[in-house]
């Protein structure tokens, strides 16, 4: 249970999904759509069965829906087997969420065997969609050496690409690889600016950070 509504947690943190806690809103699927009308009238159940309905015929959002559900018990009894199932089928349909969460698991052990790899290779599908968690993940896989030899310059291309979509500790990471000249070459103007953008979600560090940097620029 608890890995479920962390897993939902990080999701709906970084992904724009959480217009209805967890669930990723409809395509123009009828029963992925009567699924989530059902889950926002808090009626569980019935959400479970519309969203089984569509992801029998492969839809790959109630494939998703579905699974998160499973994960944590919700509506249905808890099925961790069949959601990682489920899971792995909508991420094998190219669903950036369920790719990330998928990843997301096999990086913890959780209801699957751990494996760095598989962990590194979900977090990198979603990555190349963009999706901002995964960014964030395949960076520190990279800068960790987990799953992949250890590549600054890999991790600082996602750090700064995650940064780019407004992640502020990612902004910071990437501020301080061009600071230092660690995986991108020795950058101040850059250094400054990526500091700047953590230091305006608030990042005490980043503050302190932006006002050294600027006896660093060039006059």
């Amino acid at each position: 249970m608890r890995i479920a509504f962390l897993l939902v947690a990080l999701l709906l943190a970084c992904s724009g999904a959480g217009a209805s806690r967890q669930q990723v809103a409809p395509d123009n699927d009828v029963d992925v759509t009567a699924g989530w009308n059902a889950y926002r009238a808090s009626d569980q159940a019935r959400a479970v069965a519309h969203y089984r309905k569509a992801a029998d015929r492969n839809n790959r959002v109630a494939q998703f829906n579905l699974a998160v559900m499973l994960l944590a018990g919700e509506g249905t009894t808890a099925d961790p087997w069949s959601g990682v199932g489920w899971l792995r089928r909508s991420a094998e349909l190219g669903f950036a969420q369920a790719q990330f969460a998928l990843g997301l698991l096999y990086e913890r052990g959780e209801h699957v065997t751990r494996s760095q790899d598989e962990a590194t290779a979900w977090f990198r599908k979603a990555a190349e969609q963009d999706y901002l968690a995964a960014q964030v993940g395949l960076a520190t896989q990279y800068f960790l050496g987990r799953g992949a030899p250890r590549d600054l310059k890999q991790a600082a291309q996602w750090y700064e690409r995650a940064a780019d979509q407004g992640d502020e500790a990612s902004a910071y990471i990437i501020a301080s690889f061009y600071e230092k000249g660690e995986g991108v070459e020795q950058d101040y103007q850059r250094a400054w600016y990526y500091y700047s953008r953590a230091a305006s979600g608030g990042e005490p560090a980043a503050v302190m950070k932006v006002r050294e940097m600027r006896g660093k620029l060039p006059r």
